[in-house]
């Protein structure tokens, strides 16, 4: 008999058919008259109920049907006498593929997430994990269906790479060398003329510089695909290997950056919402009881578009007040989550898209704001309501989240070559492997901007889940590669 997917099996109302569902046993209940197997086969949150007539079956058939054990059910579908489901089958037939003994990790007992990552083989076949896979999944769907609908070109940008986009340095090479025979010049440093390249490469960090190119040639691109930063760092925020969204567009300036970064997000939220209403209702009773208000919210609100300069103010502000957080909040500081969530979650109370960013801590393409010309302190920039900055700026624009901190960040492009080339000079950055890059502001440069999304933080904010390995299948984090 032709398998029946459990999520239509539960959707259907033709009691009396027979039908065939497979699946994995989420709990079986024995008693003299009758048996109860809950049946899951990932493809809803919901189990189907397989009622057996244990008199009808095999003894040691049963005794083997055990929570995780996978198995075939046939049977006739009727209308529950249950509460909390429409329907459920009377098995005619069962077999089992694969047994399950007591020694499997993911019993129905709870068990703490720490357990359940080192068991990430099994995992997946928990109700929360197969929650926020489906989920990943959905906002995958929502991604490139937002894009396709509003003329973006999905463009695919390399995974080694000899720039480093960021310039943080932190990259993981890619090599065919010896490791245990590495040949050095007189200065000790490696040689790699013979390597797979010819020079030195790594594993991308971003595919945004490429993606500029695709943008300046296709008016509107994105990518989304995986990126990778050797980090040693073991916060519930960092991956080492994760999943970026970049979309680049031409000829577009910063209100118009932040109304695409604030639309985009608003457009992935709603999609949940309505494609995940059983996963995120398990969820919010599971993990997060405020998770769909939350999530219902961002749709109300329209975000906050505050300059970094007023942002500093009311961070400022807050510990003359009493606040107190462990970082510090001066002008030119980066922001810490800690910061960055107050001026979201207790300030505000809604979303923030922070902009105008000292040069000091923002990227070499980014564009700076213009200088004021009204004797302000040298190289000042026009901050919140006409207050000055003390320091340039540039054109910043980051969307912060409740619960994540920076979930976007995104600026406008410097298109100017000059303003380019001086930015790179006055960091001293090595212009060897971004000839290219800087070809695209000689020839035919345009005014562009663009934004990156890191989508496991996406994913932490719409699934309510607290640990970013958690929201990926398989983790990649400092001394852990396993699976």
């Amino acid at each position: 008999m032709k398998r029946t997917k459990i999520i239509d099996v539960l959707k259907s109302t033709e009691y009396g058919k027979e039908v065939c569902v497979k699946g994995w046993v989420r709990t079986h209940r024995s008693s003299k008259a009758v048996d109860f197997i809950a049946l899951n086969d990932g493809s809803t949150i919901k189990n189907v109920q397989i009622v057996v007539d244990p008199t009808k079956f095999d003894e040691q058939v049963l005794k083997d049907i055990t929570t995780g054990a996978c198995i075939s059910a046939e049977g006739v579908l009727v209308e529950s006498q249950g509460a909390g489901q429409s329907s459920e089958i009377q098995a005619t037939k069962l077999e089992v593929y694969g047994l399950c003994g007591n020694d499997y990790p993911m019993q129905k007992k709870g068990q703490s997430f720490e357990v359940m990552r080192k068991n990430a083989h099994m995992r997946l076949r928990t109700n929360t994990f197969g929650a926020v896979m489906r989920i990943r999944h959905n906002m995958a769907m929502a991604i490139h269906t937002y894009f396709h609908e509003h003329g973006f070109f999905y463009f695919h940008t390399p995974l080694i790479t000899a720039s480093d986009c960021e310039g943080a340095g932190n990259m993981f090479q890619v090599t065919t060398k010896n490791l245990y025979d590495l040949k050095k010049d007189e200065n000790g440093k490696i040689i790699y003329d013979d390597d797979f390249f010819g020079e030195q490469t790594s594993l991308t960090v971003s595919g945004q510089l490429e993606g500029e190119l695709g943008a300046t040639a296709l008016g509107a691109i994105y990518t989304f695909g995986p990126t990778f930063r050797a980090e040693n760092s073991n916060t519930p925020r960092h991956l080492a290997e994760f999943w970026m969204v970049e979309p680049e567009v031409a000829f577009l300036d910063q209100e118009e950056l932040m109304d695409l970064e604030e639309d985009f997000i608003k457009y992935c939220v709603k999609w949940a919402l309505d494609n995940c209403k059983d996963d995120l209702q398990f969820l919010n009773q599971m993990i997060d009881k405020t998770l769909i208000e939350r999530l219902e919210g961002v749709l109300k609100e329209t975000f906050v578009r505050l300059p970094y300069t007023e942002g500093i103010n009311i961070l400022q502000e807050a510990i003359k007040n009493g606040k107190k957080f462990e970082f510090p909040c001066n002008w030119g500081d980066d922001l810490a989550s800690e910061h960055e969530r107050y001026l979201v979650e207790e300030h505000f109370k809604k979303p923030v898209i922070m902009t105008d960013y000292p040069r000091a801590f923002k990227s070499f393409y980014m564009k700076q704001n213009n200088p004021v010309q009204t004797g302000e302190p040298s190289g000042a920039s026009v901050g919140y309501k006409g207050a000055v900055a003390p320091g340039p700026t540039m054109q910043g624009t980051d969307v912060l989240f409740p619960q994540i901190g920076e979930i976007i960040g995104g600026s406008v492009r410097e298109e100017s070559y000059d303003k380019l080339m001086g930015e790179i000079e006055r960091r001293q950055m090595d212009k060897t492997h971004l000839w290219w890059y800087i070809d695209t502001r000689k020839w035919g440069s345009c005014p562009h901007a663009g934004f990156g999304l890191g989508f496991e933080r996406l994913i932490l904010f719409v699934t309510g889940m607290q640990n970013i390995r958690d929201v990926i299948p398989f983790p990649r984090t400092p001394k852990s590669a396993e699976f």
